[in-house]
C-alpha cells in the first residue's frame, strides 16, 4: 500500500493551442475491386489555416474516416502558402486552373463578405480573406476547385512585388 501512495504520477500532457483551423471539404469513399470482391477506403481533403494569410490544404486516404483527415491534416501542414493581402481583400482580380476547374477571384470593397461557395469559401476564410467575390466557371469538383483556388492565390502579386520587376515606385504603379 505504501508503495502506491510514493509513487510518482506522470505530469499531465498539456494541450496545446491549435495554429491552425482545420476544414473538411470533402469526404468521399473509394472502392477498389480485387479478386474477392470490393475494397472500400475513404479519401478526405482538408483545408488549414490561420485566418491571417497562410492557408494549406491536403488529402489523405485510409481505411477509416479519421485517419483520413488525420493524414489529410498533415498533408496540408507541409503544403502551406502565404496570401498576399490588399488590407482585407485580395490586391487584384485572377482567374486559376487547374485540370477542369477554374476559378474567378475579385477584389470587393469592405463589407461585401466572402461572396463563394463550398470549396473556394473554405480557402478564402481560411486565408483570412473578409471581402472577395469569386465564381466558379469550371469543374465542381472540390478538390478541382482547391487546386484552382491555390493557383489563383499563387499567381497574385502585390503592388511592390510589380514594382520591384518594373523597376518603378509603388507611387508610379498605383496611379
Amino acid at each position: 500500500m505504501q508503495d502506491k501512495k510514493n509513487r510518482r504520477r506522470r505530469p499531465r500532457r498539456r494541450r496545446q493551442p491549435k495554429q491552425y483551423e482545420e476544414r473538411v471539404v470533402n469526404i468521399s469513399r473509394v472502392t477498389k475491386v480485387v479478386k474477392g470482391g470490393r475494397r472500400f477506403r475513404f479519401s478526405a481533403l482538408v483545408v488549414i489555416g490561420d485566418k491571417k494569410g497562410n492557408v494549406g490544404f491536403g488529402t489523405g486516404k485510409a481505411q477509416e474516416v479519421p485517419d483520413a483527415i488525420k493524414k489529410a491534416i498533415q498533408d496540408a501542414k507541409n503544403n502551406l502558402v502565404k496570401v498576399p493581402m490588399y488590407g482585407k481583400t485580395i490586391p487584384h482580380q485572377i482567374v486559376g486552373k487547374h485540370s477542369g476547374g477554374e476559378v474567378f477571384l475579385k477584389p470587393a470593397v469592405g463589407g461585401t463578405g466572402v461572396i463563394a461557395g463550398g470549396a473556394v469559401r473554405a480557402v478564402l476564410e481560411l486565408a483570412g480573406v473578409e471581402d472577395i467575390l469569386s465564381k466558379n466557371l469550371g469543374s465542381n469538383t472540390p478538390i478541382n476547385i482547391v487546386r484552382a483556388t491555390f493557383d489563383a492565390i499563387n499567381r497574385l502579386r502585390t503592388a511592390e512585388q510589380v514594382a520591384r520587376t518594373r523597376g518603378m515606385s509603388v507611387e508610379e504603379i498605383l496611379h
